[in-house]
């Protein structure tokens, strides 16, 4: 079983693309570890505002979002960058909370996020500035890369060309679960962690 068919609904569309990784080579969920730092590539919840289009949106901000949304761009050459440096990686399509998760589960261990630290465009940080970090965490569709990798291979990751920029935005540790810490320090409850395909819809 390869891609997302094992979803609910009353269509599916499968789209399936075949390539090749060199031997051992592949980024995977598996290979977190305590003391691994946490980053992302692109910036976070702009497809999932673009899809809510509150009416407060600027002209040109809804545009941007909305190209978001509509054109997303694959993270290929962050990919084949983060090759041989990230111990594992996920692609953000149902949310940043929902997608590491997987990873946190797959490798057996937990991370701390600081939320001040995720990338947002400004109409993201507006909102993340009013206490609202639903989007960002669990808004999905982001499609840009989270992965992991030693401190010590942080430098080496910034002499690389990932074709995006890419940020850090926390630490694996020895636990279990994902602890969200505000700009205050205090914890942020995020009620949904991102879209679950076999979610009981009302």
């Amino acid at each position: 079983l390869v891609g997302g068919d094992t979803t609910r609904g009353p269509l599916a569309v499968t789209i399936q693309a075949a390539g090749h990784v060199p031997a051992g080579e592949a980024l995977r969920r598996d290979g977190a570890r305590p003391g691994d730092a946490v980053c992302v590539t692109g910036t976070l919840g702009d497809a999932a505002l673009a899809l809510r289009d509150p009416p407060d949106l600027a002209a040109g901000d809804r545009d941007a979002l909305r190209e978001r949304l509509l054109r997303p761009t694959p993270r290929l050459a962050a990919g084949r960058a983060l090759r041989g440096l990230a111990t594992a990686a996920i692609d953000l399509s149902d949310g940043l909370a929902a997608d590491l998760g997987h990873v946190l589960e797959a490798s057996g261990v937990g991370a701390t996020l600081e939320l001040a630290m995720l990338p947002l465009t400004a109409p993201l940080q507006r909102r993340a500035e009013a206490g609202d970090w639903t989007l960002p965490l669990g808004g999905g569709d982001d499609y840009e890369l989270c992965f992991t990798l030693p401190e010590a291979r942080l430098e080496a990751l910034a002499s690389r060309d990932l074709g995006v920029e890419w940020r850090r935005i926390g630490t694996v540790d020895a636990g279990s679960g994902l602890r969200l810490h505000k700009p205050d320090g205090t914890e942020y409850e995020l009620a949904e962690d991102g879209y679950d395909h076999f979610r009981e819809t009302p």
